[in-house]
């Protein structure tokens, strides 16, 4: 499998859209125009990857945007939206993923990746370190990680 970066493939735009939409519940619009902005400025954020299994259908992807729906905007980029499909878990590839969009940011030039969660558990083990707390936009308080880029 392969990790696609989505600004270089503008045709998975629209299915990477609706993807991204029924994992997540957030309007189509909304990523649509991000992934739009990311195809338009390829060296810059927001940012989006997918991996298509062999029946060209996407079955993980992750996003980076300049801030999560938090109060942090000094802590930035933000990585977002990342899902794997039930059935292909437990084969390493949300932290193959991860580690890409590591790698593509050290390219961009940023050296740290930031992110909300509640899975902390799984992202330690992905090597993400506990940095604080924060607040969302809609006032809960949750945890950012924070990884240095490779």
């Amino acid at each position: 499998m392969k990790i696609i970066k989505l600004a270089n493939h503008p045709e998975l735009r629209e299915q990477a859209v609706m993807w991204f939409s029924d994992q997540w519940e957030i309007p189509v619009e909304a990523y649509r125009d991000s992934i739009q902005t990311s195809i338009e400025q390829p060296q810059g954020i927001p940012q989006w990857y997918v991996i298509l299994n062999e029946q060209q259908q996407i079955i993980a992807g992750a996003g980076v945007i300049d801030n999560d729906f938090h109060e942090r905007k000094d802590l930035s980029p933000n990585l977002c939206a990342l899902f794997v499909e039930e059935t292909y878990r437990k084969r390493n590839i949300a932290k193959q993923l991860l580690d890409f969009v590591r790698v593509e940011m050290k390219n961009l030039g940023f050296e740290k990746l930031y992110l909300v969660t509640d899975q902390d558990d799984f992202y330690e083990k992905c090597g993400w370190t506990f940095l604080t707390k924060v607040t969302e936009d809609e006032g809960q308080l949750i945890k950012m990680y924070v990884a240095d880029t490779l």
